[in-house]
């Protein structure tokens, strides 16, 4: 079950092969992610649950956290250099 701070990789779409960040469960199928753009290349949207698969890594972010708070958890939690990311 992918939640709230779930980082996932695109397996579909324009950015498959990119990472992103989980910020809201919108309904059973869809849930809006953010990358933040400027890390991943991936642009805050609503995304089908089954273009994704999660790596296993879980923020500590909420839904309304903006695209700074969402890169700062990023770089500390280190999932961009384990993945080959920046």
């Amino acid at each position: 079950m992918i939640d709230v701070g779930d980082v996932c990789l695109k397996v579909a779409g324009r950015d498959s092969g990119n990472l992103c960040v989980v910020l809201e469960r919108v309904d059973d199928n869809y849930v809006l992610i953010t990358g933040p753009k400027n890390l991943t290349g991936v642009r805050k949207r609503k995304c089908n649950i089954s273009h994704l698969e999660p790596v296993g890594v879980r923020l500590k972010i909420s839904k309304t956290s903006s695209e700074e708070e969402v890169a700062e958890a990023l770089k500390k939690s280190g999932v961009l250099e384990k993945f080959g990311k920046k």
